[in-house]
């Protein structure tokens, strides 16, 4: 791969990681972590929940009270 290596150098500092290779890593699982975030973000106002629901009942027996 060509990647900048001044850019690695920079994310392994900012990261304090002791290789290359573990900031890349690190990089790609911060990467993959924020995708997987901003797709639950998208389902946000498109889940439909019953007029009747009573959160507060269903915790209150799901908690034996």
């Amino acid at each position: 791969m060509d990647i900048d290596d001044r850019l690695i150098e920079r994310a392994r500092r900012i990261g304090k990681h002791k290789t290359k290779k573990e900031a890349v890593t690190a990089a790609l699982e911060e990467c993959v972590r924020r995708r997987r975030q901003l797709a639950i973000l998208d389902l946000a106002g498109t889940i439909e929940y019953a007029d009747d629901y009573d959160y507060k009942a269903a915790r209150l027996s799901r908690l034996g009270g």
